[in-house]
């Protein structure tokens, strides 16, 4: 049996201005909770079990679980207190099922990508590794740790993020997923705080264990801030990032109930949630709508997150902007990027213009 910890701990606090309610992993990205697309993916890899490792709404997990019918076992482990990502993978080892020889995959709860998690695993058993990185280069490592490898892919540091040039001694960091041997995680301190990145990898490495990266290219995205949130909606509707619970990729996904009005136009991978309206002579490109938002005639909603129930007036411009639930924009504002406007809030008709010119 192939077991996998999903750690989704974090209240997801970067995207606080979108929602107060919901937990990170569960809020709809491309129509479903983004755990689903993460879950799923495994699945499809392999995996037969999940265990979900977390400490905040549990219960908001386990009605989810009750609920869905994902085609594979998920249980639930719960941290009293925070403990981590180390702590965490820790907490969930009574959990897992597995021998002690057994690779177990662990994913974190706020990345998207198109890993080829199978052949991790894989490359995992063929090279008795301890532990095994999935690793990608990105264009600006600044704000990442940094992993370089030698030659035979066996990691030679974990270096924080860089603060000078002379410090960017790769392009590689640490993607977000790996394989343990399950005797590894028994290593790992119990009922403590641990991280894996700051204690537990440069302790592996330390002691002598075997620790590989394996590098992948492809698509990888970070979903951590809101705007990143909106590209990864956007690339799963188009078809860019891969996922098993977006089977119809395109320009625009509409779901149940939503209304888009004949001369509207919506497209660029736009997810229009439930019971939506989006009113004549209006754009929307690029972007998230949650359910029940309501986007009035002629305005433009552009690579911004729209929250549930919000409403944006007749004529008003947004680019690149956060909305939260509930709050109204007026008509004929112009918020462009970088605005946050926090849930229930509500800017009065003409409130706001963000223009250069006097």
């Amino acid at each position: 049996m192939t077991e996998a910890v999903l750690l989704v701990g974090g209240q997801g606090t970067r995207l606080r201005p979108l929602t107060v309610n919901t937990p990170k992993p569960m809020l709809p990205v491309a129509g479903v909770p983004f755990t689903v697309h993460q879950i799923t993916r495994a699945r499809d890899a392999g995996v037969e079990r999940i265990v979900l490792a977390t400490s905040y709404r549990a219960e908001v997990f386990a009605e989810f679980i009750e609920d869905a019918d994902l085609g594979i076992e998920v249980v639930i482990a719960t941290e009293d207190e925070p403990l981590g990502t180390g702590g965490a993978i820790r907490h969930a080892l009574s959990h897992l099922e597995s021998g002690p020889d057994d690779p177990i995959l662990i994913f974190n709860g706020d990345v998207l990508s198109g890993l080829d998690i199978a052949g991790l695993v894989r490359s995992h058993v063929e090279t008795s590794s301890d532990v095994t990185l999935y690793l990608t280069p990105v264009e600006d490592p600044r704000a990442y740790g940094l992993v370089p490898i030698d030659e035979h892919g066996r990691v030679q540091a974990f270096l924080e993020k860089p603060s000078t040039p002379e410090e960017i001694v790769t392009d590689l960091i640490n993607a977000g997923c790996y394989v343990f041997t399950r005797s590894v995680i028994e290593q790992i301190p119990a009922g403590r705080v641990v991280s894996v990145e700051r204690e537990t990898f440069p302790g592996l490495l330390a002691s002598g264990a075997h620790v590989r990266g394996v590098v992948d290219t492809g698509y990888w995205l970070d979903l951590g801030t809101p705007l990143a949130f909106v590209q990864g909606s956007r690339d799963l509707v188009s078809g860019i990032a891969p996922s098993p619970a977006v089977p119809d990729t395109g320009e625009v996904l509409v779901m149940h109930g939503a209304q888009i009005a004949g001369s509207a136009r919506v497209g660029g991978g736009t997810s229009v949630g439930r019971d939506v309206i989006v009113a004549a002579d209006a754009t929307v490109d690029g972007s998230v709508l949650f359910d029940g938002a309501v986007i009035e005639a002629g305005a433009h909603v552009t690579g911004s997150i729209i929250g549930a129930g919000a409403r944006i007036g007749e004529g008003s411009v947004l680019e690149g902007v956060v909305v939260g639930d509930g709050a109204v924009v007026g008509a004929q504002n112009e918020l462009r990027e970088g605005a946050r406007v926090w849930p229930g809030v509500e800017l009065p008709d003409l409130a706001i213009r963000h223009s250069s010119d006097a």
